[in-house]
């Protein structure tokens, strides 16, 4: 997809679901993906090796 097709992609979101919605899913996003890095680095300083 070229660049065009992003920002529209983009506006299309911003009108659908507004600014606040758009950066609160991002913000909850980012600390999901900090807390799983943060139980994956945790299992792997105790060595727990269960799957």
């Amino acid at each position: 997809m070229s660049l065009s097709h992003w920002a529209i992609v983009a506006l299309v979101a911003v009108v659908l679901f507004g600014r606040g919605k758009i950066s609160g899913a991002m913000g909850d996003l980012a600390e999901g993906i900090k807390s799983f890095k943060r139980g994956m680095r945790e299992g792997a300083e105790t060595g727990d090796e269960r799957v």
